[in-house]
């Protein structure tokens, strides 16, 4: 975790890790809210007896996993001084690479990709977060996120 630094100085992590979140436990019950209130109640999420010969178990739905961003990152942070909002920006990019299977454990890394000065005080910033499920050695995913910045 970096913390807080001087706004103009944001550009000069570029290309460097933030740091890691606090290792994350994904059970069934997470799953079973996340399909009820996004209406998404495929089998492969809830129904361990269909999903268990495809998967070894219930996964996790791609978007809970990426709903946890906000989460993670927050025990790895990097923002400028005199911070007064941050807000979600989007995505640039995301891949799913591998499935999340119930119970596995998930942490994030994250690394800031680039800094712009939109003037006004405001800064944007693109973070590359990996979700890393602890004894795989594929990420769940790799994300560009951006996140904008008001001082």
């Amino acid at each position: 975790m970096i913390g807080l630094v001087p706004a103009e100085k944001l550009a000069d992590y570029v290309g460097k890790e933030i740091g890691s979140s606090e290792w994350f436990k994904v059970d069934q019950d997470r799953i079973n809210q996340f399909a009820d209130a996004t209406l998404d109640h495929q089998f492969i999420h809830v129904d361990s007896e269909k999903a268990t010969p495809l998967f070894g178990s219930t996964i996790a739905h791609g978007f809970l996993s990426l709903s946890l961003i906000p989460h993670l990152t927050a025990q790895a942070v990097l923002a400028p001084e005199n911070l007064k909002h941050v807000f979600n920006y989007g995505l640039d990019k995301v891949r799913f690479v591998n499935p999340v299977n119930v119970g596995s454990k998930v942490r994030t890394h994250s690394k800031v990709v680039s800094v712009d000065d939109k003037g006004d005080g405001r800064y944007l910033m693109k973070t590359e977060v990996v979700m890393e499920i602890e004894g795989q050695e594929k990420p769940a995913y790799v994300a560009e996120t951006l996140s904008m910045f008001i001082t």
